[in-house]
């Protein structure tokens, strides 16, 4: 196993935008192709962990409207 940084370690520290731009990076470099299969790996893994906070981001933003419109209709 190599020793470089855990490509996933700071996904959540990230923003939306950080994280959604991050992963329109990564499926850009898995479609142009031309590099290993671990980086590939390691990419798709980053790129799956990017996905799911992006939805994290996306679900608390939902979570925040819907209580500002049942607020407002109270």
């Amino acid at each position: 196993m190599s020793t470089q940084k855990d490509p996933l370690a700071d996904v959540g520290e990230l923003n939306y935008e950080q994280a959604r731009d991050q992963l329109v990076d990564i499926v850009s470099r898995l479609e142009t192709g031309g590099i290993s299969l671990e980086e590939s790996i390691t990419l798709w893994e980053r790129g799956e962990a990017l996905a799911k906070r992006c939805e994290q981001w996306l679900e608390g933003a939902k979570e925040r409207l819907d209580a500002a419109r049942k607020a407002r209709e109270e």
